[in-house]
């Protein structure tokens, strides 16, 4: 099989009993393309899972001051090459990369309890792109979730610096006629500021769910 990033052939070397196993899909990419990608490290935040601390970081201090705590978890840095590879699945459409990271996403099956549910894009970046980026990692890991948000049109965060991020009005809304799980596990795709994740909390919060943890593959 060739590596889906770089098209190089990959060569498998499996034993017999990881055919079974789901791990082995990790292998959809070569080793060099996998060291570009960087795993966040053990000093870390640990609210949001940003590096190079471990203390509560800047960031979700002022989230506290507010009256909001943070329960989030990532794997990846967003990193160059991080980077460049949202910039062709999400920008360039490239739908077929959704099978990267899959095994990242499905071990979020280990949330037992928990109803997974994606942040959702608007209508308008959905006709454009094609596909919601985050239901398609999902789709991928072949793992069920539950569309309770829709979001309004709004411009693109990646167009927006951190302070227009914090500052944008709560662009979600419930699907109408979902009933609300107790205990919410919220997917993304990339954390920054914890905005987007947050007004998603919010307005979940406010319709009876009592427990609400989030994950993204990149902080």
């Amino acid at each position: 099989m060739n590596c889906i990033l770089c098209h190089r052939q990959i060569s498998l070397q499996l034993k017999f009993y990881e055919l079974f196993l789901l791990s082995y899909q990790k292998n959809q990419i070569c080793d060099t393309c996998q060291k570009n990608f960087y795993k966040i490290s053990e000093n870390h935040c640990p609210l949001c899972w940003k590096e190079g601390t471990n203390d509560i970081c800047q960031n979700c201090k002022d989230w506290e001051k507010l009256g909001v705590s943070v329960n989030h978890q990532a794997i990846f840095q967003y990193n160059s090459a991080m980077k460049e590879f949202f910039s062709n699945y999400k920008f360039m459409g490239d739908y077929h990369l959704r099978h990267v990271f899959a095994p990242y996403f499905r071990a979020q099956k280990q949330n037992k309890g928990f109803t997974i549910v994606p942040i959702p894009i608007s209508e308008k970046r959905l006709q454009e792109r094609g596909f919601n980026q985050i239901t398609a990692f999902l789709d991928a890991a072949a793992i069920p979730f539950q569309n309770l948000l829709a979001k309004n049109d709004t411009v693109k965060q990646s167009s927006l610096n951190r302070e227009e991020r914090l500052a944008g009005k709560n662009t979600f809304k419930l699907v109408e006629g979902v009933i609300i799980p107790q205990k919410v596990l919220l997917i993304d795709d990339i954390y920054t500021t914890g905005a987007t994740l947050q007004r998603a909390v919010k307005i979940l919060k406010d319709a009876g769910a009592q427990e609400i943890k989030s994950f993204s593959l990149c902080r």
